[in-house]
């Protein structure tokens, strides 16, 4: 932990040491030689040729700390720029908490709805064309969040951070929001990055995308990166047509295991468990460029804004746009605690509560687990939902155990079992669970109705929604119907010379399907127009070679992403021994 961020987890180096085997925590792209620099005087230079500069980026980048070491290397190289903030034509904090309050969802500790607002309402119309750059300097510079609306005629400078930054600077209070003026409890300041500034900020950075002269990685405020704009959209455009792994970042919890801190060695020890691996929640995903062993990190986002039709497909794009469909993460409760007991919207009440596009429709594929550990999903035949809200409510009013056997229905796991939970499923992991998630994208809207009265890692209970919960649930799904629609059923559907594909169906409600792969030698897979998310699920590696010439090499427990537009690729089992490869796709 520093002063500005709150968490054990390591800070991203500027130079990416080499895995010989295991999983990979830091994915790289490689841009080519001498793309990626990681210097202030390298930097000024290149915007002291330009004469006129425009610094904008996304909410939680300090600029005073960059702009204090970009004055240092301006000094060192003899020029002495005229400084323009463009928080001076912001709206006042008053006006700006006003436009923002129907979208923070009033008391909810933690759902609003995803705010229509653009960057261009947090400023004044008219203060803005009043910041004009001073013609007898030498150089002038306009910086903040929005600078672009300024309009100047110049070098476009952007800098980047990733969304796990931006949470763990607000946990230690070293930021604002976009607009604020001091910093909030984090989980205050939480709702408001998730549901008003990442989304007007991102539709802001889709719109400079293809102007962004230069790209600044802003995590590391001492020894940032950067690298030309061209290379980076030639980067993103190269994913586009083959695919891409995600930088996956790692978030202790009350329930949290031991698998992850023990299988996957290059993480920070000092924490009490990992109870998820973001594996690809790509709101907060970021994509790392590398060139001569530097790397450089952007927010997911920038590929879809760059070529999103050709990642996801011509039919998934035009029903979700710029919101990529499917995620993966693990939830580790290897002698953890259960999960809570929880239940997810259907589409009509995230998009008319929250403004969501897509809901959580969820699978639990059980990756690892210990004998006779379970999973919850499902009510018991004699449900009353009357009895089940008021003993839910008696449990959380007066601190009292659920008698969860009595309304809950619970399944073994068993190592490459897969759980079906379309949106309104009663469901949780019971503990000595290794769970690979296989969902669609959204991921805080988790309406929890029973905690198992656990406190949060700050000492306090965790939220419940039962209210919300009641509203979704789907009380027919219970008994013998559990395990006959919301427990898969494999059915072989091809094999070939040391092969065969598997179908795991999905529930009728969910939008996406799973198949599995058993490999000894190879496969060739075509993508049909659609993008494959892909999961080594069983064996040590595997390499993932596209049509289009990229080959990525996979470790167990590794995801990757192949772009709808790579046509055709090959698994290759490098193991030594049969492996398994999970793929997902949308129908």
């Amino acid at each position: 932990m520093s002063e500005f961020r709150k968490t054990t987890q390591y800070l991203l180096p500027v130079e990416k040491r080499e895995i010989k085997e295991g999983y990979d925590i830091y994915p790289v792209h490689d841009l080519g030689s001498g793309k990626v620099f990681s210097d202030y005087v390298s930097l000024a230079e290149k915007m002291a040729e330009a004469g006129t500069v425009v610094i904008d980026g996304y909410v939680g980048v300090r600029f005073d700390m960059i702009l204090k070491k970009l004055a240092a290397a301006f000094a060192s190289i003899g020029v002495k720029p005229l400084w323009w903030s463009v928080s001076a034509a912001m709206k006042t904090e008053p006006e700006i908490d006003e436009m923002i309050r129907p979208y923070l969802g009033g008391d909810d500790p933690i759902f609003g709805f995803r705010a229509p607002l653009r960057v261009e309402d947090y400023f004044d119309k008219a203060k803005l064309p009043a910041i004009v750059p001073d013609p007898t300097a030498p150089l002038n510079i306009i910086y903040g969040t929005g600078a672009a609306l300024a309009g100047w005629d110049g070098m476009l400078v952007y800098i980047d951070i990733p969304k796990n930054e931006i949470q763990f600077r607000a946990r230690a209070a070293s930021i604002t929001n976009f607009g604020a003026s001091g910093p909030d409890a984090p989980k205050k300041m939480y709702k408001r990055f998730y549901f008003v500034d990442w989304v007007v900020l991102n539709r802001y950075k889709k719109v400079l995308l293809p102007k962004i002269d230069i790209f600044v990685d802003g995590q590391r405020e001492t020894e940032i990166t950067w690298a030309f704009g061209s290379d980076i959209r030639r980067g993103l455009d190269e994913m586009s047509v083959n695919g891409f792994r995600v930088r996956p970042w790692f978030e202790p919890g009350a329930w949290g295991g031991q698998w992850i801190k023990e299988h996957i060695s290059s993480l920070a020890r000092d924490v009490p468990n990992y109870a998820w691996s973001f594996e690809l929640i790509v709101p907060e995903n970021g994509l790392i460029f590398s060139s001569d062993g530097k790397m450089l990190e952007v927010s997911f986002d920038s590929v879809m804004y760059e070529g999103g039709e050709k990642v996801v497909g011509k039919e998934c794009y035009e029903a979700y746009g710029d919101e990529f469909p499917i995620r993966m993460d693990y939830l580790d409760n290897f002698s953890g605690g259960n999960l809570s007991i929880q239940c997810h919207p259907h589409k009509d009440y995230i998009r008319k509560n929250f403004g969501e596009v897509l809901t959580q429709e969820e699978t639990y594929y059980i990756l690892d687990t210990c004998p006779d550990s379970v999973v919850y999903l499902g009510f018991q035949e004699d449900i009353s939902p009357a009895e089940f809200e008021k003993a839910l409510t008696d449990s959380f009013h007066n601190g009292t155990p659920l008698d969860v056997r009595k309304y809950i229905n619970a399944e073994h796991a068993h190592k490459h079992d897969l759980f079906l939970i379309p949106p309104g499923t009663l469901h949780s992991s019971g503990r000595n669970n290794l769970v690979l998630e296989i969902s669609t994208t959204p991921y805080i809207f988790t309406f929890k109705m029973y905690d198992w009265l656990a406190l949060d890692l700050d000492g306090k209970p965790r939220p419940l929604n039962i209210r919300r919960a009641m509203e979704n649930l789907c009380f027919d799904r219970k008994g013998e119907k559990i395990r006959k629609e919301h427990v898969c059923h494999p059915v072989l559907m091809e094999k070939g010379a040391g092969w065969e594909l598997w179908h795991m169906p999905t529930h009728p409600k969910h939008s996406y399907d799973v198949h599995r792969y058993k490999i000894g030698t190879e496969v060739s897979v075509n993508t049909d127009g659609k993008c494959h998310v892909l999961n080594l699920v069983e064996g040590e590696t595997a390499d993932v070679a596209t049509e289009n010439g990229k080959t990525f090499h996979l470790s167990y427990a590794e995801t990757l992403v192949i772009s709808a537009a790579a046509g055709s690729y090959r698994i290759i089992n490098t193991s030594g021994r049969e492996i398994m490869m999970v793929k997902a796709f949308m129908k």
